[in-house]
């Protein structure tokens, strides 16, 4: 076998400093009630956003009927306007560094 396939390949890889987003859609959002705070907890705990990641991104598939204040990481453009159209406010809660990988 040739030395090059032999010997391990390292060096630089641009996924590991890659930002990934756990994606929530507006249309399940629904489920919370009217005027209130949905944040980072609150989507855990309704098993919306598991896993691993460096943040949650709210996009804007299917629509909103209800009035909420919403705490993420990132928002889509259009997912902000429905969410204050419906008379809602975004936060803006601040991005996890990511780990070193080793």
């Amino acid at each position: 076998m040739p030395l090059i396939r032999r010997l391990p390949k390292r060096g630089f890889n641009n996924a590991r400093h890659a930002t990934v987003w756990i994606p929530v859609n507006l249309e399940v959002l629904n489920q919370f009630e009217d005027g209130a705070r949905v944040d980072v907890q609150a989507l855990k705990k309704a098993g919306l956003a598991n896993g691993l990641a460096s943040g949650i991104k709210i996009l804007a598939r299917g629509e909103l009927t209800k009035k909420l204040t919403v705490c993420a990481h990132a928002f889509s453009a259009s997912a902000k306007a429905k969410i204050e159209e419906k008379g809602g406010t975004c936060e803006v809660v601040a991005v996890r560094p990511a780990k070193p990988v080793s």
